[in-house]
């Protein structure tokens, strides 16, 4: 599959300290330990010898240990030590399947499959040091990748599913807005919507520009910029990023990625903001028929104001994305 050549978020990197941790990615079991540098390692969740689950064992003396045999695996996956037989020397071919592992944003991110083209997905707004960043969620959703995806994208629902706060039913109607093609994905400009509270610092109704990034299949990035004197806060912009790990066709797992200029509000109250508006989603994400997006354009109606979702589906097609679609 094309989307193993991604990277995909898997887990926060605080959550994977001395003890290893069991992750899904693309409905293959994982398990993620720390070495004795910190480096992080995804392995698949499986011992070579007789199957037991290696997130079931122990990480001692810079190795990952098998819970059923004690077989022990050094960083590079080899086993390097066999507790029946302490004078065995494994061959190379005793060695546990490896996957490469990185962290960024706070997460740690997995590929399954190599492809020295694809790089980690970019959030701009990481090296602003005028904005403050953090991590809300994970959500677990059931429903797929490319649907949570999409809802990101669109604009039209605010009013129905956000009314009061990022919408409101007396101005749902959309303006007409630019979406052009980048070597990534895609990219949308010159999208605005009327806003009730478009942030924690809203004092009035207003105007706000969006900007929508879609920079990988299941990553994608939004700006906003509501009207001068609509905030409390000086000069306040902010970028959030989506990041979806696919754990299966049909269930995700999302986290949000803020860069806020409000060095000021606690963590809680930003998180609170953000979870209030993705949990006035969740019930019509998890209501949508088929989970999956569906591709085949006829499929589905469309209109002018989805012509962001429109192009998405055309840039999965072009990829050649399978997992969570139909």
């Amino acid at each position: 599959m094309i989307e193993e050549t991604h990277w995909h978020p898997v887990a926060q990197s605080i959550d994977v300290d001395d003890k290893p941790l069991a992750s899904v990615l693309l409905d293959q079991s994982l398990v993620l330990w720390r070495d004795a540098s910190g480096q992080i390692h995804a392995w698949a969740d499986q011992c070579p010898h007789r199957g037991a689950k290696l997130s079931l064992g122990r990480v001692c003396a810079d190795r990952l240990e098998c819970p059923y045999h004690g077989w022990q695996f050094d960083a590079s996956g080899h086993c390097a030590h066999v507790p029946a037989l302490p004078s065995f020397v494994s061959p190379v071919s005793h060695r546990a399947s490896t996957h490469e592992a990185c962290e960024h944003y706070g997460l740690i991110w997995v590929r399954l499959a190599p492809d020295s083209q694809l790089a980690v997905p970019v959030f701009a707004a990481e090296s602003d040091p005028q904005l403050r960043k953090l991590n809300c969620g994970p959500y677990d959703v059931a429903t797929s990748a490319p649907r949570l995806m999409e809802n990101f994208l669109d604009m039209a629902h605010f009013g129905f599913v956000h009314e009061g706060w990022l919408g409101t039913r007396s101005a749902t109607a959309i303006d007409d807005y630019r979406v052009e093609p980048t070597a990534q994905g895609l990219l949308a400009t010159q999208c605005r919507a009327w806003q009730p509270q478009s942030s924690v610092h809203s004092s009035a109704a207003a105007q706000v520009e969006y900007s929508y990034e879609v920079n990988a299949p299941y990553t994608a990035v939004l700006s906003k910029l509501p009207e001068a004197g609509s905030v409390t806060l000086a000069d306040f912009r902010e970028s959030i990023a989506l990041f979806i790990c696919p754990l299966a066709p049909e269930r995700s797992r999302v986290w949000f990625r803020l860069a806020v200029a409000d060095f000021v509000s606690p963590d809680d109250k930003l998180r609170d903001f953000q979870h209030t508006i993705f949990m006035q989603d969740k019930p019509v994400l998890e209501s949508q028929t088929p989970k999956r997006l569906p591709l085949n354009l006829h499929a589905e109606l469309h209109t002018p104001a989805d012509k962001a979702s429109s192009a998405y589906r055309r840039h999965l097609l072009k990829l050649g994305i399978t997992f969570g679609v139909c």
